[in-house]
Protein backbone atom coordinates (compact mmCIF):
# COMPACT_ATOMS: atom_id res chain seq x y z
CA UNK A 1 0.00 0.00 0.00
CA UNK A 2 1.22 3.34 -1.00
CA UNK A 3 1.04 6.61 1.40
CA UNK A 4 1.86 9.94 1.83
CA UNK A 5 0.92 10.94 5.50
CA UNK A 6 1.72 8.34 8.99
CA UNK A 7 0.28 5.61 9.58
CA UNK A 8 -0.01 3.08 12.54
CA UNK A 9 3.48 0.84 12.54
CA UNK A 10 4.64 -1.61 14.93
CA UNK A 11 8.46 -0.54 13.16
CA UNK A 12 9.55 2.23 10.79
CA UNK A 13 12.00 1.06 8.06
CA UNK A 14 14.13 4.17 6.55
CA UNK A 15 15.31 3.04 3.37
CA UNK A 16 13.96 0.65 0.60
CA UNK A 17 17.06 -0.69 -0.76
CA UNK A 18 18.17 -4.25 -0.12
CA UNK A 19 18.74 -3.82 3.80
CA UNK A 20 15.38 -2.57 4.10
CA UNK A 21 13.57 -4.09 1.83
CA UNK A 22 14.33 -7.65 3.36
CA UNK A 23 13.99 -6.25 6.62
CA UNK A 24 10.30 -4.84 5.75
CA UNK A 25 9.51 -8.25 3.92
CA UNK A 26 10.79 -10.40 6.83
CA UNK A 27 8.94 -8.50 9.58
CA UNK A 28 5.57 -8.11 7.42
CA UNK A 29 5.87 -11.95 7.19
CA UNK A 30 5.68 -12.07 11.24
CA UNK A 31 2.49 -10.49 11.50
CA UNK A 32 4.22 -6.67 12.44
CA UNK A 33 2.83 -3.27 10.93
CA UNK A 34 5.43 -1.80 8.88
CA UNK A 35 5.99 1.32 7.19
CA UNK A 36 8.54 2.00 4.86
CA UNK A 37 9.93 5.88 4.45
CA UNK A 38 11.86 6.28 1.06
CA UNK A 39 13.50 9.65 0.13
CA UNK A 40 13.17 8.63 -3.54
CA UNK A 41 10.29 7.48 -6.03
CA UNK A 42 8.90 4.52 -7.07
CA UNK A 43 9.95 3.76 -10.68
CA UNK A 44 7.58 2.19 -13.22
CA UNK A 45 9.16 -1.10 -14.44
CA UNK A 46 7.36 -0.33 -17.81
CA UNK A 47 9.96 2.15 -18.22
CA UNK A 48 13.26 0.02 -18.15
CA UNK A 49 13.44 -0.46 -21.51
CA UNK A 50 13.63 3.44 -21.95
CA UNK A 51 16.43 3.98 -19.52
CA UNK A 52 18.14 1.63 -20.85
CA UNK A 53 18.30 3.48 -24.22
CA UNK A 54 18.89 6.80 -22.56
CA UNK A 55 21.98 5.20 -20.55
CA UNK A 56 23.96 3.98 -23.79
CA UNK A 57 23.71 7.62 -25.16
CA UNK A 58 26.49 9.54 -24.64
CA UNK A 59 24.20 12.43 -23.64
CA UNK A 60 22.85 11.07 -20.47
CA UNK A 61 25.53 10.24 -17.49
CA UNK A 62 25.18 7.23 -15.08
CA UNK A 63 23.35 9.25 -12.13
CA UNK A 64 20.73 10.83 -14.55
CA UNK A 65 19.21 7.90 -15.53
CA UNK A 66 18.00 7.80 -12.43
CA UNK A 67 17.56 10.63 -11.58
CA UNK A 68 20.22 11.12 -9.13
CA UNK A 69 21.78 15.01 -8.94
CA UNK A 70 20.70 18.46 -8.46
CA UNK A 71 20.16 20.05 -4.83
CA UNK A 72 18.44 17.14 -3.66
CA UNK A 73 21.50 14.95 -3.85
CA UNK A 74 24.02 17.56 -2.84
CA UNK A 75 27.45 16.77 -1.11
CA UNK A 76 30.94 18.08 -0.53
CA UNK A 77 34.61 16.33 -0.77
CA UNK A 78 37.01 17.61 1.63
CA UNK A 79 39.15 14.28 1.64
CA UNK A 80 42.62 13.95 -0.57
CA UNK A 81 40.74 11.83 -3.05
CA UNK A 82 37.05 13.24 -4.46
CA UNK A 83 34.70 10.75 -3.91
CA UNK A 84 31.67 10.89 -6.77
CA UNK A 85 28.70 9.64 -4.39
CA UNK A 86 26.05 9.97 -6.66
CA UNK A 87 27.16 7.80 -9.41
CA UNK A 88 27.66 5.32 -6.06
CA UNK A 89 23.55 5.28 -5.54
CA UNK A 90 20.49 5.61 -6.60
CA UNK A 91 17.64 6.99 -4.22
CA UNK A 92 14.27 5.18 -5.23
CA UNK A 93 12.36 1.93 -4.17
CA UNK A 94 14.67 -0.54 -4.82
CA UNK A 95 17.83 1.62 -4.15
CA UNK A 96 21.40 0.87 -5.41
CA UNK A 97 20.17 -2.27 -6.63
CA UNK A 98 18.50 -0.66 -9.88
CA UNK A 99 22.06 0.30 -11.37
CA UNK A 100 24.40 -2.65 -9.44
CA UNK A 101 26.14 -4.96 -11.58
CA UNK A 102 24.79 -7.77 -9.48
CA UNK A 103 28.20 -9.69 -7.83
CA UNK A 104 27.19 -11.51 -5.01
CA UNK A 105 29.83 -13.29 -3.05
CA UNK A 106 30.17 -13.86 1.17
CA UNK A 107 33.22 -12.32 2.64
CA UNK A 108 35.87 -14.80 4.08
CA UNK A 109 36.37 -16.12 7.14
CA UNK A 110 39.48 -14.30 7.67
CA UNK A 111 37.66 -11.19 7.21
CA UNK A 112 35.74 -11.14 10.06
CA UNK A 113 38.61 -11.98 12.20
CA UNK A 114 41.39 -9.46 10.73
CA UNK A 115 42.76 -8.47 13.66
CA UNK A 116 43.72 -11.75 15.11
CA UNK A 117 44.26 -13.28 11.60
CA UNK A 118 46.34 -10.33 9.81
CA UNK A 119 47.48 -8.31 12.43
CA UNK A 120 45.41 -5.88 11.31
CA UNK A 121 41.99 -3.37 11.49
CA UNK A 122 39.18 -4.65 13.48
CA UNK A 123 37.54 -8.43 14.59
CA UNK A 124 34.28 -8.24 13.79
CA UNK A 125 31.46 -9.69 16.81
CA UNK A 126 30.19 -12.42 14.86
CA UNK A 127 32.40 -14.56 12.82
CA UNK A 128 31.49 -16.68 9.45
CA UNK A 129 29.94 -19.56 11.50
CA UNK A 130 27.32 -17.19 12.88
CA UNK A 131 26.39 -15.27 9.88
CA UNK A 132 26.91 -18.50 7.30
CA UNK A 133 23.08 -19.51 7.79
CA UNK A 134 21.85 -15.99 7.32
CA UNK A 135 23.91 -16.38 3.95
CA UNK A 136 22.21 -19.27 2.86
CA UNK A 137 19.07 -17.47 3.28
CA UNK A 138 19.95 -14.24 1.64
CA UNK A 139 21.01 -16.35 -1.51
CA UNK A 140 17.53 -17.67 -2.30
CA UNK A 141 16.17 -14.67 -1.07
CA UNK A 142 17.97 -12.41 -3.97
CA UNK A 143 17.91 -15.54 -6.40
CA UNK A 144 21.62 -16.59 -6.79
CA UNK A 145 23.45 -17.93 -10.13
CA UNK A 146 26.52 -20.21 -8.73
CA UNK A 147 28.46 -23.34 -8.30
CA UNK A 148 30.78 -23.95 -5.85
CA UNK A 149 34.15 -24.06 -7.40
CA UNK A 150 35.95 -21.47 -6.25
CA UNK A 151 38.85 -23.43 -3.63
CA UNK A 152 39.68 -20.32 -1.95
CA UNK A 153 36.10 -19.26 -0.64
CA UNK A 154 35.04 -19.98 2.43
CA UNK A 155 32.43 -23.55 3.70
CA UNK A 156 29.28 -24.01 1.84
CA UNK A 157 26.46 -25.80 3.68
CA UNK A 158 24.18 -26.12 0.46
CA UNK A 159 24.14 -25.52 -3.68
CA UNK A 160 23.12 -22.37 -5.01
CA UNK A 161 19.74 -21.55 -5.92
CA UNK A 162 20.64 -21.70 -9.91
CA UNK A 163 23.08 -22.99 -12.03
CA UNK A 164 26.39 -20.78 -12.51
CA UNK A 165 26.54 -18.59 -15.54
CA UNK A 166 29.01 -20.62 -18.28
CA UNK A 167 32.12 -18.72 -18.57
CA UNK A 168 32.55 -16.55 -21.69
CA UNK A 169 34.52 -16.37 -24.94
CA UNK A 170 36.87 -14.35 -23.59
CA UNK A 171 36.75 -16.32 -19.98
CA UNK A 172 38.73 -19.01 -22.39
CA UNK A 173 41.24 -16.97 -22.96
CA UNK A 174 41.93 -15.79 -19.74
CA UNK A 175 41.50 -19.57 -18.65
CA UNK A 176 44.87 -20.23 -20.69
CA UNK A 177 46.79 -17.70 -19.87
CA UNK A 178 45.75 -18.58 -16.27
CA UNK A 179 46.51 -22.01 -16.60
CA UNK A 180 50.49 -21.28 -17.51
CA UNK A 181 50.86 -18.62 -15.10
CA UNK A 182 49.06 -21.17 -12.44
CA UNK A 183 46.74 -18.96 -11.79
CA UNK A 184 43.02 -20.37 -10.99
CA UNK A 185 39.92 -19.05 -12.15
CA UNK A 186 36.43 -19.57 -11.30
CA UNK A 187 32.67 -18.71 -11.22
CA UNK A 188 31.15 -15.88 -10.00
CA UNK A 189 28.08 -15.83 -7.91
CA UNK A 190 25.21 -13.57 -9.84
CA UNK A 191 22.38 -12.10 -8.30
CA UNK A 192 21.00 -12.57 -11.48
CA UNK A 193 18.37 -15.49 -13.24
CA UNK A 194 20.66 -18.16 -15.21
CA UNK A 195 16.95 -19.57 -15.56
CA UNK A 196 13.41 -18.96 -14.05
CA UNK A 197 13.38 -18.05 -10.45
CA UNK A 198 11.22 -16.42 -7.88
CA UNK A 199 8.53 -15.46 -11.25
CA UNK A 200 10.96 -13.89 -13.17
CA UNK A 201 12.55 -15.04 -16.44
CA UNK A 202 16.38 -15.80 -17.47
CA UNK A 203 18.85 -13.13 -17.95
CA UNK A 204 18.10 -12.13 -21.69
CA UNK A 205 21.39 -10.78 -22.42
CA UNK A 206 20.98 -7.32 -22.70
CA UNK A 207 24.35 -6.28 -21.79
CA UNK A 208 23.27 -3.15 -20.01
CA UNK A 209 23.31 -4.26 -16.66
CA UNK A 210 24.95 -1.19 -15.66
CA UNK A 211 22.94 0.80 -15.14
CA UNK A 212 19.58 -1.08 -16.52
CA UNK A 213 18.25 -4.36 -16.57
CA UNK A 214 15.22 -4.50 -18.62
CA UNK A 215 14.11 -7.81 -18.18
CA UNK A 216 13.77 -8.04 -14.52
CA UNK A 217 16.31 -10.90 -13.96
CA UNK A 218 19.36 -9.08 -12.49
CA UNK A 219 17.35 -8.73 -8.73
CA UNK A 220 16.66 -5.72 -7.48
CA UNK A 221 15.20 -4.64 -3.63
CA UNK A 222 11.63 -3.89 -5.16
CA UNK A 223 11.10 -7.37 -5.49
CA UNK A 224 10.42 -7.52 -1.68
CA UNK A 225 9.55 -4.38 -1.35
CA UNK A 226 6.28 -5.40 -3.33
CA UNK A 227 6.62 -8.51 -1.19
CA UNK A 228 5.71 -6.47 1.89
CA UNK A 229 3.03 -4.38 0.50
CA UNK A 230 1.13 -7.75 -0.72
CA UNK A 231 1.63 -8.65 3.08
CA UNK A 232 0.42 -5.88 4.39
CA UNK A 233 3.40 -3.29 4.74
CA UNK A 234 2.74 0.92 3.62
CA UNK A 235 5.41 2.29 1.71
CA UNK A 236 5.62 6.18 1.70
CA UNK A 237 7.82 7.14 -1.27
CA UNK A 238 9.51 10.68 -1.75
CA UNK A 239 9.64 11.43 2.08
CA UNK A 240 13.18 11.96 3.04
CA UNK A 241 13.52 11.75 6.67
CA UNK A 242 15.27 15.29 8.14
CA UNK A 243 15.19 14.45 11.71
CA UNK A 244 14.61 11.71 14.58
CA UNK A 245 12.80 12.97 17.41
CA UNK A 246 13.66 11.13 20.59
CA UNK A 247 14.18 11.10 24.07
CA UNK A 248 17.18 9.64 26.39
CA UNK A 249 17.32 5.82 24.83
CA UNK A 250 14.40 5.69 22.36
CA UNK A 251 13.68 6.91 18.68
CA UNK A 252 10.13 8.35 18.80
CA UNK A 253 9.37 9.84 15.44
CA UNK A 254 10.76 9.66 11.85
CA UNK A 255 10.42 13.58 11.00
CA UNK A 256 9.68 13.79 6.88
CA UNK A 257 8.85 16.37 3.96
CA UNK A 258 6.37 15.58 1.59
CA UNK A 259 7.06 16.51 -2.41
CA UNK A 260 4.19 19.78 -1.41
CA UNK A 261 6.39 20.78 1.70
CA UNK A 262 4.39 18.96 4.45
CA UNK A 263 6.07 17.99 7.71
CA UNK A 264 5.37 14.77 8.76
CA UNK A 265 5.90 12.68 12.27
CA UNK A 266 6.04 8.76 11.36
CA UNK A 267 5.76 7.45 14.76
CA UNK A 268 6.91 3.13 16.01
CA UNK A 269 8.18 0.62 17.88
CA UNK A 270 10.86 0.10 16.74
CA UNK A 271 13.08 2.16 13.88
CA UNK A 272 15.36 0.50 11.42
CA UNK A 273 17.82 2.74 9.68
CA UNK A 274 18.87 1.06 5.87
CA UNK A 275 19.96 4.68 4.30
CA UNK A 276 23.12 3.49 3.33
CA UNK A 277 27.03 4.33 4.34
CA UNK A 278 26.71 8.33 3.70
CA UNK A 279 22.75 8.86 4.36
CA UNK A 280 22.91 6.80 7.64
CA UNK A 281 25.67 8.80 9.58
CA UNK A 282 24.48 11.82 8.39
CA UNK A 283 20.57 11.50 9.33
CA UNK A 284 22.46 10.31 13.19
CA UNK A 285 24.51 13.29 12.84
CA UNK A 286 21.38 15.89 11.95
CA UNK A 287 19.50 14.35 14.91
CA UNK A 288 21.52 15.87 17.38
CA UNK A 289 19.84 17.02 20.56
CA UNK A 290 20.30 18.25 23.81
CA UNK A 291 21.15 14.68 25.48
CA UNK A 292 23.12 13.58 22.19
CA UNK A 293 24.81 16.80 21.38
CA UNK A 294 27.75 15.17 18.83
CA UNK A 295 25.03 13.45 17.31
CA UNK A 296 22.12 10.88 17.61
CA UNK A 297 23.67 7.04 19.09
CA UNK A 298 27.13 8.75 19.09
CA UNK A 299 28.13 8.38 22.47
CA UNK A 300 31.24 6.45 20.88
CA UNK A 301 31.99 9.59 18.71
CA UNK A 302 32.20 6.90 15.93
CA UNK A 303 29.33 8.22 13.57
CA UNK A 304 30.38 8.57 10.14
CA UNK A 305 33.84 7.87 10.66
CA UNK A 306 35.71 4.82 9.78
CA UNK A 307 34.43 5.35 5.92
CA UNK A 308 35.75 2.38 3.28
CA UNK A 309 35.39 1.62 0.39
CA UNK A 310 36.81 -0.90 -1.95
CA UNK A 311 40.04 0.49 -4.07
CA UNK A 312 39.78 -0.49 -7.80
CA UNK A 313 42.88 -2.20 -9.71
CA UNK A 314 42.83 -2.67 -14.00
CA UNK A 315 44.65 -2.99 -16.19
CA UNK A 316 43.96 -3.94 -19.78
CA UNK A 317 44.39 -3.40 -24.11
CA UNK A 318 44.01 -5.35 -27.00
CA UNK A 319 45.13 -8.60 -28.93
CA UNK A 320 45.18 -9.95 -32.39
CA UNK A 321 42.20 -11.66 -32.15
CA UNK A 322 38.39 -11.17 -31.38
CA UNK A 323 37.65 -11.49 -27.59
CA UNK A 324 33.90 -11.16 -28.11
CA UNK A 325 33.42 -8.39 -26.09
CA UNK A 326 30.05 -6.39 -24.63
CA UNK A 327 27.72 -9.48 -25.35
CA UNK A 328 27.68 -10.00 -21.55
CA UNK A 329 27.69 -7.02 -19.24
CA UNK A 330 28.63 -8.69 -16.17
CA UNK A 331 31.49 -10.98 -15.11
CA UNK A 332 31.18 -14.81 -15.39
CA UNK A 333 34.93 -15.61 -13.94
CA UNK A 334 36.78 -14.34 -10.95
CA UNK A 335 40.09 -15.37 -9.00
CA UNK A 336 40.45 -15.11 -5.39
CA UNK A 337 43.59 -17.54 -5.39
CA UNK A 338 45.46 -14.31 -3.58
CA UNK A 339 42.85 -13.28 -1.33
CA UNK A 340 44.00 -14.86 1.53
CA UNK A 341 47.75 -14.19 1.39
CA UNK A 342 46.96 -10.93 2.92
CA UNK A 343 48.33 -9.71 6.11
CA UNK A 344 49.42 -6.62 8.20
CA UNK A 345 51.43 -4.91 4.85
CA UNK A 346 49.17 -6.26 1.90
CA UNK A 347 45.50 -6.25 1.87
CA UNK A 348 43.21 -8.79 0.20
CA UNK A 349 42.08 -8.36 -3.11
CA UNK A 350 40.60 -10.57 -5.83
CA UNK A 351 40.87 -10.70 -9.44
CA UNK A 352 38.01 -9.89 -11.93
CA UNK A 353 37.77 -10.66 -15.36
CA UNK A 354 36.18 -8.42 -17.85
CA UNK A 355 33.57 -9.32 -20.80
CA UNK A 356 33.22 -5.48 -21.70
CA UNK A 357 36.70 -4.17 -22.13
CA UNK A 358 36.74 -1.51 -25.04
CA UNK A 359 33.93 0.48 -25.97
CA UNK A 360 30.64 -1.29 -27.30
CA UNK A 361 29.39 -1.15 -30.99
CA UNK A 362 26.55 1.21 -29.77
CA UNK A 363 28.34 3.52 -27.90
CA UNK A 364 30.81 3.64 -30.77
CA UNK A 365 28.24 4.34 -33.20
CA UNK A 366 26.47 6.93 -30.75
CA UNK A 367 29.70 9.18 -30.22
CA UNK A 368 31.09 9.17 -33.98
CA UNK A 369 29.78 11.72 -36.52
CA UNK A 370 30.65 9.14 -39.48
CA UNK A 371 28.48 7.30 -41.34
CA UNK A 372 27.82 4.29 -44.00
CA UNK A 373 31.20 2.50 -44.55
CA UNK A 374 33.65 4.79 -42.59
CA UNK A 375 31.42 4.19 -39.99
CA UNK A 376 31.10 0.49 -40.24
CA UNK A 377 35.47 0.63 -40.72
CA UNK A 378 35.62 2.59 -37.52
CA UNK A 379 34.00 -0.11 -35.18
CA UNK A 380 35.51 -2.78 -37.29
CA UNK A 381 38.75 -0.95 -35.71
CA UNK A 382 37.37 0.49 -32.41
CA UNK A 383 36.09 -2.95 -30.91
CA UNK A 384 35.89 -6.60 -31.08
CA UNK A 385 39.83 -6.76 -29.47
CA UNK A 386 39.71 -5.36 -26.10
CA UNK A 387 40.69 -7.56 -22.84
CA UNK A 388 40.44 -6.00 -19.39
CA UNK A 389 40.86 -7.42 -15.96
CA UNK A 390 40.02 -5.65 -12.55
CA UNK A 391 40.35 -6.33 -8.96
CA UNK A 392 39.02 -4.64 -5.73
CA UNK A 393 41.27 -4.12 -3.27
CA UNK A 394 40.57 -3.73 0.98
CA UNK A 395 41.42 -0.48 2.76
CA UNK A 396 41.44 -0.42 6.40
CA UNK A 397 39.09 1.71 8.81
CA UNK A 398 40.41 4.68 9.52
CA UNK A 399 39.41 7.63 11.59
CA UNK A 400 40.99 9.67 9.07
CA UNK A 401 38.48 8.29 6.33
CA UNK A 402 34.73 9.78 7.48
CA UNK A 403 31.65 11.07 6.33
CA UNK A 404 30.32 14.31 8.17
CA UNK A 405 28.22 17.36 7.64
CA UNK A 406 29.43 20.27 5.52
CA UNK A 407 28.03 23.13 7.61
CA UNK A 408 28.41 25.65 4.59
CA UNK A 409 26.15 23.82 1.81
CA UNK A 410 22.86 22.45 2.00
CA UNK A 411 20.38 20.94 0.14
CA UNK A 412 16.76 21.22 -1.40
CA UNK A 413 15.70 21.11 2.60
CA UNK A 414 17.67 23.39 3.70
CA UNK A 415 19.89 20.94 5.48
CA UNK A 416 23.82 20.59 5.63
CA UNK A 417 24.57 18.19 2.83
CA UNK A 418 27.05 14.86 3.37
CA UNK A 419 30.75 15.71 3.38
CA UNK A 420 32.94 12.51 2.38
CA UNK A 421 36.67 12.75 3.33
CA UNK A 422 37.79 9.98 1.98
CA UNK A 423 41.82 8.94 1.82
CA UNK A 424 43.44 5.73 1.64
CA UNK A 425 46.02 3.92 3.76
CA UNK A 426 49.51 3.11 2.35
CA UNK A 427 48.47 -1.01 2.77
CA UNK A 428 45.89 -0.47 -0.26
CA UNK A 429 48.23 1.23 -1.77
CA UNK A 430 50.87 -1.19 -2.10
CA UNK A 431 48.18 -4.08 -2.85
CA UNK A 432 47.04 -2.30 -5.70
CA UNK A 433 50.35 -2.52 -7.36
CA UNK A 434 50.91 -5.99 -6.64
CA UNK A 435 47.36 -6.20 -8.13
CA UNK A 436 48.39 -4.38 -10.94
CA UNK A 437 51.53 -6.72 -11.33
CA UNK A 438 49.59 -9.87 -11.67
CA UNK A 439 47.27 -8.48 -14.11
CA UNK A 440 50.82 -7.48 -16.30
CA UNK A 441 51.64 -11.01 -16.08
CA UNK A 442 48.04 -12.68 -17.42
CA UNK A 443 48.06 -10.08 -20.32
CA UNK A 444 52.03 -10.65 -21.20
CA UNK A 445 50.97 -14.10 -21.18
CA UNK A 446 47.89 -13.48 -24.06
CA UNK A 447 50.25 -11.42 -25.76
CA UNK A 448 48.19 -7.87 -25.23
CA UNK A 449 49.39 -4.51 -25.92
CA UNK A 450 48.61 -2.67 -22.60
CA UNK A 451 46.86 0.60 -23.37
CA UNK A 452 45.46 1.60 -20.02
CA UNK A 453 45.91 0.97 -16.35
CA UNK A 454 44.60 1.68 -12.97
CA UNK A 455 46.99 1.59 -9.82
CA UNK A 456 47.85 3.04 -7.11
CA UNK A 457 47.94 6.96 -8.49
CA UNK A 458 44.97 7.16 -10.35
CA UNK A 459 42.78 4.42 -8.06
CA UNK A 460 39.09 5.07 -7.72
CA UNK A 461 36.14 3.78 -5.83
CA UNK A 462 34.05 0.80 -6.46
CA UNK A 463 31.09 2.12 -5.45
CA UNK A 464 30.64 0.18 -2.03
CA UNK A 465 30.77 2.97 0.90
CA UNK A 466 30.59 0.95 3.87
CA UNK A 467 31.58 1.25 7.55
CA UNK A 468 30.16 4.59 8.99
CA UNK A 469 28.36 2.84 11.95
CA UNK A 470 30.06 -0.01 12.73
CA UNK A 471 29.71 -3.18 14.91
CA UNK A 472 31.36 -4.33 18.08
CA UNK A 473 30.85 -5.09 21.46
CA UNK A 474 32.27 -2.51 23.16
CA UNK A 475 30.04 0.92 22.93
CA UNK A 476 33.19 3.12 23.48
CA UNK A 477 34.53 1.96 19.90
CA UNK A 478 31.27 1.17 18.26
CA UNK A 479 27.88 2.28 17.31
CA UNK A 480 25.84 -0.76 16.84
CA UNK A 481 26.22 -4.24 18.71
CA UNK A 482 26.53 -7.92 17.41
CA UNK A 483 22.49 -7.93 17.01
CA UNK A 484 22.42 -4.42 14.82
CA UNK A 485 21.14 -2.64 17.47
CA UNK A 486 22.18 0.68 18.61
CA UNK A 487 24.23 0.74 21.82
CA UNK A 488 22.21 4.41 22.70
CA UNK A 489 18.77 3.54 21.79
CA UNK A 490 16.93 1.09 22.80
CA UNK A 491 14.60 0.87 19.83
CA UNK A 492 16.65 1.60 17.17
CA UNK A 493 18.73 -0.39 14.53
CA UNK A 494 20.69 -0.21 11.47
CA UNK A 495 20.83 -2.29 8.48
CA UNK A 496 23.48 -2.39 5.81
CA UNK A 497 27.12 -1.83 4.84
CA UNK A 498 28.09 1.16 7.38
CA UNK A 499 27.85 -1.49 9.95
CA UNK A 500 31.02 -3.56 8.17
CA UNK A 501 33.70 -3.27 10.88
CA UNK A 502 36.07 -3.96 7.95
CA UNK A 503 35.32 -4.41 4.14
CA UNK A 504 36.94 -7.75 2.92
CA UNK A 505 37.70 -7.30 -0.95
CA UNK A 506 34.36 -8.66 -2.34
CA UNK A 507 31.20 -6.98 -3.00
CA UNK A 508 28.83 -6.22 -0.11
CA UNK A 509 25.57 -6.58 -1.06
CA UNK A 510 25.14 -10.43 -0.19
CA UNK A 511 26.75 -9.52 3.63
CA UNK A 512 24.32 -6.58 3.58
CA UNK A 513 21.56 -8.59 2.60
CA UNK A 514 22.40 -11.39 5.29
CA UNK A 515 22.76 -8.88 8.62
CA UNK A 516 19.10 -7.53 7.26
CA UNK A 517 17.76 -10.62 7.98
CA UNK A 518 19.27 -11.23 11.18
CA UNK A 519 18.58 -7.39 11.69
CA UNK A 520 15.05 -8.38 10.71
CA UNK A 521 15.17 -11.58 13.63
CA UNK A 522 16.68 -9.21 16.78
CA UNK A 523 13.41 -6.31 16.23
CA UNK A 524 11.08 -9.27 15.85
CA UNK A 525 11.63 -10.50 19.15
CA UNK A 526 12.32 -7.12 21.03
CA UNK A 527 8.38 -6.24 20.11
Amino acid sequence: MSARTPVEADVCVIGAGPAGALVADRLADAGRAVVILEAGPRFDPADRLDRMERALRPAYDRPAVWGMGGDRDAHSNSGERPYPLNHARVKAVGGTTLHWQGMVMRLHEDDFRSASARGVGTDWPVSYEDLRPYYAAAESELGVAGADDNPFGPPREKPFPMPAFPPSYSDSLFAEACEELGIAMHSVPNARNSESYDGRGACAGYGTCQPVCPSGAKYDAAVHVKRAEEKGATVIDRAPVRFLEHDADRVTAARYTTPAGETHDQEANAFVLACGGVETPRLLLLSESERYPDGLANSSGFVGTCFMEHLFAGMGGTIEEPTRQNHVGFLTSESHQFYDEADADLAPFKLEFFNYAGPSPVESALSGDDWGDDLLDRLRAESGTHVGIGALVEQLPSEDSYVGLDPHVTDDRGLPVPDVHWSVDDRALRTLERANEVQREILGELGAEITWTVGPENTGPAFHHMGTTRMGEDPEESVVGPTLRTHDLSNCWIAGSSVFPTGGAVNPTLTIAALALKVAESVDASL
